[in-house]
């Protein structure tokens, strides 16, 4: 019997057994699951600052844990072993207690709590979700670094177990998200309803004659700024990857132009990885 997947606006109609264009959430026996369930491709305890989280407990550390699959198909991606790979890039499966115990091993090294992030935790959506819940009644904070390309409901639900996000903005026109797999005026929601929930940062990717351009950029901050002037924005460099590796990386003076522009509207402007 066939099942629609409801966690985002793709809405895979899948056969018995059929995997979603994610590449994590499958039909089985009737029921959409998410077949990357504690199944972890990376573990690390990072600085929170490399989130990028800039203003939430700054100088403290977190337990950031990915998985495989993402919901979107950018052809610029960073992380593409894992988010555009399945289950052969799994090194340890943990359930939920387990990573929370973990996590809270970890207090005395700085840990705050739990970061889903490197691939699109939400296509992992119920294993974010329990992991989420547990941690927050342990005291743990939890961290969400997502494309934000989800449906209304489901993303309602999640936010009352989640402390801050990092989301990407992938660019400020629906040509660009329709190069990438997606829609921009879902991205958008997903901010705005998270910015009256949780602790929120927004991260723009710059590429080379995609979008970088100051009218962009400037529309971009400005709507940012319509929902709260103190959003931090980071803005950050493309590197040669994925299916274009025939591209240059982006200057830095691209990087601190853009800044600069955004800083006319937003409070917290970051350059990255320059």
């Amino acid at each position: 019997m066939r099942q629609t997947c409801g966690i985002c606006p793709h809405s895979c109609v899948l056969e018995e057994g059929q995997t979603g264009l994610c590449g994590a959430r499958k039909n089985v026996n009737h029921r959409i699951t998410d077949e990357n369930y504690g199944q972890l491709t990376a573990i690390a305890l990072d600085p929170i600052e490399k989130k990028p989280l800039m203003r939430f407990f700054p100088g403290s550390r977190i337990l950031s844990v990915g998985s495989f699959g993402c919901n979107l198909r950018c052809p610029f991606c960073q992380n593409s072993a894992i988010s555009m790979h399945g289950n052969e890039t799994v090194r340890q499966s943990m359930q939920p207690d387990e990573l929370v115990q973990l996590a809270e091993s970890l207090k005395g090294q700085g840990n705050i709590g739990i970061a889903y992030t490197y691939n699109e935790p939400l296509v992992g959506y119920e294993f974010v979700q329990d992991c989420a819940s547990a941690a927050r009644k342990s005291g743990l904070k939890n961290v969400l670094v997502t494309n934000g390309y989800c449906n209304e409901e489901p993303w309602k639900e999640l936010l009352p177990v989640i402390d801050a996000m990092n989301i990407d903005l992938k660019a400020f026109n629906q040509g660009f998200y329709r190069m990438a797999g997606g829609e921009l005026d879902v991205v958008k929601r997903s901010i705005e309803l998270a910015a009256g929930r949780c602790h929120v940062e927004v991260t723009t990717l710059i590429i080379p004659d995609e979008n970088d351009s100051d009218t962009e950029m400037g529309h971009m901050a400005a709507w940012l700024a319509s929902i709260g002037k103190r959003i931090p924005l980071h803005i950050t460099r493309f590197f040669p990857r994925y299916k274009m590796r025939d591209r240059q990386a982006t200057p830095t003076r691209d990087i601190f132009r853009l800044a600069e522009v955004a800083r006319r509207h937003l409070e917290f402007v970051y350059e990255g990885n320059c």
